[in-house]
């Protein structure tokens, strides 16, 4: 007699995520659906973006159940977004809604729920119609999120609007789940002259009780006060599933620093296919290499940038730099101290025993990676949340320096300040460098402290996961 196969004829579940188009906000859409998909096998995660972002990203190692759709761009090339950034930012809140609710009526299996970029408004209402559950991602810090939702309590306490050359110094410490914040150190559009982003950023905030879920990028363990201050306030489930950093994408060498170096030394396979710039961090001294990336979007003047080039080639600290569009004139004057690129896998870069400091513009992911990696930041912020960031790691975790001491373009760091301060930063003898280096090893046990079995990312995304199989176990019912 043959064996009776029994079939599973349970329907497979299908994830829609929906990443606004920006690279800060597609790779950590991205990490959490390999981190979901990896999690459950049996679900299928399509991952819509737009045809010019599969352009970049269709050839990036993914799981198999997480599959690409597109959708037409908002905007002939979204890169020109710099140069104008409101219309950009228009276009993806009125050009993108159509495209992705015909998308959704194409998908099969039928899509159980949709994880939204909690700045793609309209996602929500999408759902709503159509009766799938949205969870809200939001990709800044819970933070900055708690402070926008409690904004009035600024106008209240007679904090906004705000002139910052008077108030600057006067002390924000009334926002649930924010430490106590000088007025400079909110977030840029809080005091700069476009307030529309910030009609905008509070608008969005204001809408997501209509979701189902709200996840954050974060750990718990980082942001504990946001979260609960948060959960305290909103009838649905709030989910910190992070760091949503690429951290699946790491070896046993990284997360075991003795055999970093060893695995490059060798003449094995590893360090046959290992890029130029990790050949290059595997033959220098331990903790010796400051890591450089000012981020992708803006960028700090010219004279600033001369300053900044000068005071690193001054120091004499061996430096991995990433920059795009100046690689060759850096490259030129920069000389043997170090090596510049266009770009490198960040985490595995912070994660090198090589690397002893992060000079950071300071978004959110990268916050986040260098969390992770228990590396020092030297912050140089210049946009948004880039500063309370800054202001995090300076101040609330003490695992950084900041480059200016206040923000703004007329705040000039002249390169002497640069070089001396790269040079202390740099020095593994110096007592509060020890310090500050052991406070980022810390925030790196909190981060695998969160990821590790049992921890709260992983309960958060089964949770979440439960939550979703058993909405599609009762659709098949009714079906």
């Amino acid at each position: 007699m043959g064996t009776t196969v029994q079939v599973d004829t349970t329907p497979v579940c299908q994830v829609v995520a929906m990443p606004y188009p920006g690279r800060g906000h597609v790779n950590p859409m991205m990490n959490l659906c390999t981190m979901l998909a990896t999690r459950k096998p049996d679900i299928v995660v399509s991952f819509v973006v737009t045809e010019e972002w599969h352009g970049f990203i269709k050839s990036e190692r993914k799981p198999d159940n997480v599959r690409f759709a597109t959708i037409p761009n908002v905007i002939p090339s979204e890169l020109d977004r710099a140069k104008d950034f409101r219309g950009f930012m228009n276009a993806v809140s009125t050009k993108m809604e159509g495209p992705f609710e015909e998308l959704l009526d194409r998908l099969d299996p039928p899509v159980t729920a949709i994880i939204a970029d909690t700045k793609l408004v309209w996602s929500i209402g999408v759902g709503n119609r159509k009766n799938i559950p949205v969870a809200s991602l939001w990709p800044m810090s819970a933070t900055i999120y708690s402070l926008l939702y409690h904004f009035d309590m600024l106008k209240e306490k007679g904090h906004f609007p705000i002139e910052i050359s008077e108030m600057g110094d006067e002390i924000v410490d009334y926002i649930p789940g924010m430490t106590p914040t000088q007025i400079r150190d909110l977030p840029t559009v809080f005091h700069g002259e476009d307030l529309k982003l910030l009609e905008r950023a509070l608008n969005t905030v204001n809408l997501v009780s209509k979701a189902q879920y709200l996840m954050f990028t974060t750990a718990y363990e980082l942001e504990p006060e946001a979260i609960d201050a948060l959960r305290a306030k909103y009838k649905i489930p709030v989910y910190p599933v992070g760091p949503v950093v690429p951290f699946f994408n790491l070896t046993e060498t990284h997360f075991c620093p003795s055999a970093a170096n060893d695995t490059l030394a060798n003449n094995g396979h590893h360090a046959h296919n290992a890029p130029d710039y990790f050949k290059w961090l595997a033959s220098q001294p331990e903790a010796s290499v400051l890591y450089i990336s000012q981020g992708s979007f803006l960028s700090v003047s010219n004279s600033q940038m001369g300053e900044i080039v000068a005071g690193i080639k001054a120091s004499g600290v061996s430096f991995l730099w990433v920059a795009r569009g100046e690689t060759i004139k850096l490259r030129e004057f920069l000389a043997d101290q170090g090596i510049v690129v266009p770009w490198v896998e960040q985490l595995k870069v912070l994660s090198h025993p090589a690397v002893g400091g992060f000079w950071s513009h300071c978004g959110w992911n990268s916050t986040l990676e260098s969390a992770f990696s228990g590396v020092p930041v030297l912050t140089y912020p210049i946009f948004w949340d880039q500063v309370p960031n800054s202001k995090r790691i300076v101040e609330d975790w003490k695992s950084g320096w900041r480059v200016r001491k206040k923000i703004g373009m007329e705040n000039f760091v002249t390169r002497e300040e640069i070089c001396e301060l790269v040079k202390r930063f740099m020095d593994a003898e110096n007592d509060e460098m020890k310090e500050m280096r052991k406070r980022a090893k810390g925030l790196r046990g909190d981060c695998l402290k969160a990821i590790a079995p049992g921890g709260c990312t992983e309960t958060n995304l089964d949770d979440f996961i439960d939550h979703v199989s058993e909405l599609q176990a009762r659709k098949a019912e009714l079906a």
